[in-house]
């Protein structure tokens, strides 16, 4: 949900069309896949992560491979209690249970093994889907890239690239009207970025920073990939659908209604069978089978809600559902489809990023300017991260080594640089207007969900 913005940032531009095209390389595996038939189901049961698919996957995917100082962090913090008033409902489900206590991640609820979507990379450890996330444990396919922060500037419809170390501004590409994130591809070999209101992506080449081509897509406000590495998913959040497209061409496989307003976020589950789909407009969080294509179940959160990221936690029991009406986050179990705790986190809860030991849940809270960091073992918020004279932060990434949270500054005009050792903000940095959709990369990882970094 954007708010209008009055200026614009007085940088150097350097005009996509200006640049030579070039051809775009693939590293991913073609999946064969049968076409489905029918009109996409929004009210069937819930599906468990260990559905059967109605769709049949036959191939096996190999892994591809200015500035101000200050902040100030708090210990300690609230547990996940129950919601707040209202009882969430499940289409084609049993009713959502909200009252529910967050509890520490099981180790045995995850299976020891997991059989995972036909043509996904293997998963390399059951209870920890973030496995291939740590520090410096970078594809061989992206060494060697330089690293960049790319910043989507919504209000002025370009891309400012910042260098991490300096934080001085490499440059500012004009893409298309209103870019809202800058998305890496499934094989890591280019980024995307999501020119919502003129309905193209500009793919960007990660060795050298520079666009490289325009590709005509409707509504992409936002993009992820199949865990398979087959299909780009465009959350077409004003056409309300969900549209299946091929992860390099781009051509549309198949459009799913989402029957939804504001269609926006999602993550994948640990065999990458289902996502689950946040609905700001609507407050609803749907489910999707991944070889289906289609929504087999819907859920209600309690009015009025603003459902914004979706994070998976790294064993895989629960999904924490970010809520800017509520404050916090709330709790699902996925394979029920049931919610089963809330925890306030602070005011505008919006973007969701996992640390890289696993441990913790970073949480932006847009409304208030703070970052609370959540501890998925107690269910517990431990620290609280609270700009010095307030903020907006949004989406961003973790620098490679994982002490640095670099994230936009969505009101503001600024990107933040955080540090994740001291709990401080080290800088803000100028950037254009009303940023959004951050992108640190390359970061750790075999291949990217999409969204401005979700790597497994």
């Amino acid at each position: 949900m954007t708010r209008p913005v009055s200026r614009r940032a007085g940088t150097v531009l350097v005009a996509t069309a200006a640049l030579a095209a070039l051809v775009l390389a693939s590293c991913s595996p073609q999946v064969a896949r049968p076409a489905t038939t029918g009109a996409a189901t929004t009210t069937t049961p819930a599906v468990g992560a260990g559905a059967t698919d109605t769709a049949a996957r036959t191939a096996t995917a190999a892994d591809p491979g200015t500035s101000t100082a200050g902040g100030t962090s708090t210990a300690g913090g609230p547990s996940a209690t129950g919601s707040p008033t209202g009882d969430p409902s499940v289409s084609g489900g049993a009713d959502a249970s909200p009252g529910a206590t967050a509890t520490a991640a099981d180790p045995t609820s995850a299976p020891g093994t997991v059989t995972p979507l036909p043509g996904m990379p293997p998963v390399l450890d059951a209870h920890d889907v973030y496995a291939a996330d740590r520090p410096g444990a970078l594809s061989p396919v992206v060494r060697g890239y330089p690293s960049i922060v790319y910043v989507p500037n919504s209000g002025g419809d370009t891309v400012t690239e910042l260098d991490p170390v300096s934080g001085n501004v490499l440059r500012t590409l004009v893409t298309g009207r209103e870019p809202q994130h800058v998305v890496p591809s499934w094989d890591l070999k280019t980024l995307w970025v999501n020119n919502d209101l003129a309905n193209t992506l500009t793919a960007l080449d990660p060795r050298t920073g520079l666009p490289i081509r325009t590709v005509a897509v409707h509504d992409p406000y936002n993009l992820y990939f199949t865990p398979d590495g087959r299909y780009a998913v465009v959350m077409a959040s004003a056409d309300r659908q969900i549209v299946f497209r091929d992860a390099h061409t781009m051509a549309v496989h198949k459009a799913v209604p989402a029957g939804c307003d504001g269609v926006n976020h999602a993550d994948f589950s640990t065999d990458g069978r289902y996502f689950l789909v946040s609905c700001e407009f609507s407050g609803q969080v749907l489910k999707v089978d991944t070889a289906s294509e289609r929504v087999v179940a819907r859920l209600r959160l309690p009015r009025p809600s603003m459902p914004q990221d979706v994070k998976m936690a790294p064993d895989g029991s629960r999904f924490f559902i970010a809520d800017m009406d509520h404050d916090g986050v709330w709790v699902l179990d996925g394979a029920s489809f049931r919610v089963t705790g809330f925890l306030h986190t602070g005011r505008g809860a919006h973007g969701l990023y996992v640390t890289r030991d696993s441990k913790r849940l970073l949480v932006t809270n847009r409304g208030e300017g703070s970052i609370s960091e959540v501890s998925f073992a107690t269910g517990r918020v431990v620290r609280r991260i609270v700009f010095p004279g307030g903020g907006s932060p949004d989406m961003g990434g973790l620098s490679a080594d994982g002490t640095r949270f670099w994230v936009s500054g969505r009101y503001d005009d600024v990107v933040y640089e955080v540090s994740l050792v001291t709990g401080k903000l080290l800088r803000r940095i100028k950037v254009g207007a009303a940023p959004h959709g951050l992108c640190v990369f390359p970061q750790p990882g075999r291949y990217s969900l999409g969204h401005t970094g979700v790597f497994r």
